[in-house]
């Protein structure tokens, strides 16, 4: 991808909730993966306080596919939640630096 670094930390680029009973997210991640000993492996849904509600494990390199989405359902939010927080993680670097907060909607009528 023209101008995209190789390499370095995982880029949250944007995120979708839908709620019903649990919630699904929709996040789109990019980052310089470069094959199967560097690339973006992980990401998590996190209460605002840190407390890991559910992770979505990436299992593959997307070297020819940026930026990617990944889906993730069944995430159990707690009552009262109004905003959570999605960090990304690659093989190489660990957790990035930058974490994406995101408002939790009402859910469906």
């Amino acid at each position: 991808m023209p101008g995209f670094v190789s390499g370095g930390q995982v880029e949250i680029v944007n995120v979708e909730v839908v709620c019903s009973s649990s919630c699904t997210f929709s996040v789109t991640l990019k980052h310089g993966d470069e094959g199967w000993d560097h690339y973006a492996n992980q990401w998590d849904v996190m209460t605002m306080d840190g407390r890991l509600l559910k992770s979505r494990v990436l299992y593959h390199p997307h070297v020819d596919e940026q930026p990617f989405t990944r889906f993730l359902s069944g995430v159990k939010v707690p009552a009262g939640t109004s905003r959570v927080k999605i960090r990304a993680r690659d093989l190489k670097h660990g957790y990035s630096s930058k974490e994406y907060t995101v408002q939790i909607p009402e859910p469906a009528s």
